[in-house]
């Protein structure tokens, strides 16, 4: 649905229009400058549907710079293999972005990607764990929306466990509150890894760069049109020990 303007006295309520590709209202749009990148790591972005915040969402976004990367939109499928619209013959080469307790920050490691097991400890053999990884899952929405996604796919258990330890605060800044100093956007998250797992910085500097330009374009339209800017979200005062990542 299309976010409305304040209606002036007498006239219709205005529609602002939205791209039909990234979805944002149409002032918010900088289709026109993504960049598309070759990757040999797939993607897949699984985003809750009550996750509506079109303005400062960075799903669609991240998306549209691959070729090949798959969103959908839902609560539950019933396999990674339908979820993607393919056949994965081993989902233990995906890897999920996921935080829960555990933190890099609180492990013996400067590393900003580490594969992780289900008690939250740190896997051996990580070069040859994340050299293998040949996709990765990335849920978007709230902290408990990432969280209801994770709970009602059980097919990601499947699949490896990654978190993330950057070395620098998402750029949302003071536009979106995280809940925790490592998280970050979902843009931010897949350059992320993909540069780090691919050893391609340029897979970062390109998603970084298309989020900041999308930041100063919100930054520059909301002076003007202050109708455009997210309602404040409630906050999850739910106990976060056993939760996923919490991506846009």
């Amino acid at each position: 649905m299309s976010e409305q303007a304040n209606p002036k006295p007498g006239l219709a309520e205005e529609v602002i229009p939205e791209c039909p590709h990234c979805g944002k209202p149409q002032p918010l749009c900088i289709c026109d400058s993504v960049t598309p990148i070759k990757s040999k790591i797939s993607l897949l972005i699984l985003q809750h549907p009550q996750e509506q915040d079109r303005a400062l969402g960075t799903a669609r976004l991240t998306a549209m710079h691959f070729k090949d990367a798959v969103l959908k939109i839902g609560l539950s499928w019933p396999s990674l293999s339908k979820a993607l619209g393919r056949k994965v013959d081993d989902p233990s080469r995906w890897a999920v972005l996921y935080l829960g307790s555990a933190k890099v920050a609180d492990l013996d490691t400067d590393a900003e990607i580490i594969a992780i097991n289900r008690k939250g400890e740190v896997e051996l053999h990580q070069r040859a764990i994340l050299s293998d990884i040949e996709g990765i899952v990335l849920l978007d929405g709230t902290w408990s929306q990432a969280k209801a996604l994770w709970w009602r796919n059980a097919w990601m258990l499947k699949c490896q466990r990654v978190i993330l330890g950057p070395k620098r605060p998402s750029r949302y800044g003071k536009l979106r509150k995280e809940p925790r100093g490592d998280g970050l956007s979902t843009i931010e998250a897949a350059g992320l890894l993909l540069a780090g797992l691919e050893k391609r910085p340029d897979i970062a500097e390109t998603l970084n760069a298309s989020f900041e330009h999308m930041l100063a374009r919100y930054r520059e339209v909301q002076a003007e049109m202050p109708e455009l800017a997210p309602k404040p979200k409630k906050q999850d005062f739910r106990r976060r020990k056993r939760a996923p990542p919490r991506n846009k």
